[in-house]
């Protein structure tokens, strides 16, 4: 490179050298882009097509640091891929205009063609905020499931699925001709990991009719559907948003809501996301976590791109594949990827609790702890009879599975947590997860192993906020079991209608009351 740079600078037209692309130019503090810099006085510079891979180690890398900033002339390579599909580059076909007073929902342009029809979901936003209610959709998380192909380019996907796949004809023939990308769950034809995924092209499974392959259940969109459906059966006045929107607008935007509730799989983060939710509870807004496995991987975005995201799988965590050493830093940000815990920001900080287990043989009901009885928090579970709650659900018949999360004070969960609810006696199919394993050892699975559980937790916050977490993906498809007529639809709503008026929570008079027992 630096022979060729001596000559281009020389005089390139007499030496006959047209361009001297040097892939390590063009680092910045903050990324780099799409552009391969021509070091030469020609200046012709090469524009990438379909987002190449950038931050990745050249043939030079020592080894000795795995931060490009610190030695960006060690990160020369790029990866190519010809089967890499960030924007499909369609002309526009067909548009609407949102009529002025239509209520904040997700909605969906059907079309049909013969006997076949599809749904194309948006997203309508409030104008300006009036309802105190938000509902949260993840679309971080439906960006990185986009298109997923999980029991296709996963070997253990039928053993973690704990069932053989069921797969439709559209999905089987998807996997023969992935045309329209693919998941950052999935793989390129050269092995290499997805790090990238975009909302420029079709995402064939996030349709409210869609069901996972891998699982036969619902999963991310159509799953989160349940708990917009239930509200509106309540008949509460609730907005709804997305995560690319709380980006975008910040927290003053969000604190003209008195609660958020989240969708049952927020799983993918930003910084900046995390720090206005995290802001946002301290200065007095409730949260309702209504999911599990969430704020658990690392994610970016270039600014003033939010369709196109990054993530890298990094040393931890229940994952897909893992970035290559030295490849763990993101090209669009230029912060470390992998899962939140490993940056010093586990889930349990945020909501109380954090990921423990997956399975998908089976889901469970939840059993009252003894702090559900305390006064500062019984009025959770008024009109609830019995210990045992959720022993039903629309995922694999209970409230309590797929993906949990468990209440760990070493973790940072707050200390004056209260623990609700847990759920235990799981089977071997739910093993613990990766980040917890220091040495593998017998005892690891859901029968021995304590720590594979659900647990239901709340918290109080400063300035008279509060969080409430399920620890249960399977939480929200419970809520429209019986015609919505359930101890799950109960308890959440007795949590929403105290999180959504002003002044006092509930119990507020017993927080400090230790004897308040019964």
């Amino acid at each position: 490179m630096a022979e060729i740079k001596s000559q281009c600078c020389a005089d390139p037209i007499s030496e006959g050298l047209i361009a001297a692309w040097d892939t390590t130019e063009g680092y910045g503090e903050n990324g780099i882009g799409d552009t391969v810099i021509d070091v030469s006085s020609n200046q012709l510079h090469g524009d990438g097509v379909q987002r190449p891979i950038r931050a990745m180690t050249g043939y030079n890398w020592s080894g000795k640091h795995d931060d490009w900033r610190v030695a960006p002339k060690e990160y020369g390579g790029i990866a190519f891929h010809d089967d890499s599909v960030i924007d499909c580059e369609w002309d526009e076909t067909f548009s609407w205009t949102v009529p002025t007073g239509l209520k904040s929902a997700a909605y969906a342009a059907r079309i049909r063609i013969g006997d076949v029809e599809d749904h194309i979901p948006f997203f309508v936003r409030a104008a300006k905020p009036k309802a105190r209610i938000l509902y949260l959709y993840p679309t971080s998380s439906y960006l990185a499931y986009a298109n997923e192909m999980i029991v296709h380019h996963v070997p253990v996907a039928q053993a973690i699925g704990s069932h053989p796949a069921v797969l439709t004809k559209t999905e089987a023939d998807y996997f023969q001709d992935p045309k329209y990308g693919r998941s950052t769950y999935d793989h390129y034809a050269d092995g290499e990991g997805v790090c990238y995924t975009s909302w420029l092209r079709p995402i064939l499974n996030m349709r409210p009719k869609w069901r996972s392959s891998a699982i036969g259940t619902t999963w991310q969109f159509p799953r989160d559907l349940s708990a917009t459906a239930w509200m509106e059966h309540e008949g509460y006045d609730f907005e709804i948003a997305t995560d690319h929107d709380l980006m975008r607008e910040g927290l003053d935007w969000l604190k003209n809501y008195s609660v958020i509730i989240t969708g049952s799989h927020p799983e993918y983060w930003s910084e900046y996301g995390l720090n206005v939710l995290e802001e946002y509870i301290s200065t007095g807004g409730r949260l309702m976590y209504m999911g599990g496995n969430g704020f658990y991987w690392v994610i970016s975005y270039r600014d003033g791109e939010p369709e196109i995201m990054e993530v890298r799988k990094g040393e931890a965590g229940m994952r897909a594949w893992q970035a290559e050493p030295g490849e763990y830093y993101h090209a669009t940000s230029a912060e470390r990827g992998g899962i939140w815990r490993n940056r010093g920001r586990a889930p349990q900080k945020l909501t109380g609790v954090g990921f423990t287990t997956q399975g998908f043989d089976a889901c469970h009901p939840y059993y009252r702890m003894p702090d559900s009885y305390h006064k500062s928090v019984s009025w959770i579970f008024d009109g609830v009879e019995g210990e045992k709650f959720g022993d039903h659900g629309l995922a694999l018949g209970g409230a309590a599975g797929l993906e949990t999360e468990r209440y760990d004070l070493l973790l940072g969960t707050p200390p004056h947590t209260k623990l609700l609810g847990s759920s235990t006696n799981w089977s071997d199919n739910y093993p613990g997860v990766h980040e917890d394993i220091m040495f593998h050892h017998p005892g690891l699975l859901g029968t021995q192993n304590p720590a594979v559980r659900a647990d239901m937790t709340y918290f109080t916050a400063g300035n008279n906020g509060a969080v409430f977490s399920t620890g249960s993906i399977a939480w929200t498809s419970a809520l429209p079991s019986f015609g919505y007529q359930n101890d799950v639809a109960r308890i959440t709503k007795n949590i929403l209608d105290a999180f959504s008026k002003p002044g006092e929570l509930p119990g507020g008079a017993w927080t400090e009351d230790e004897k308040s027992w019964r």
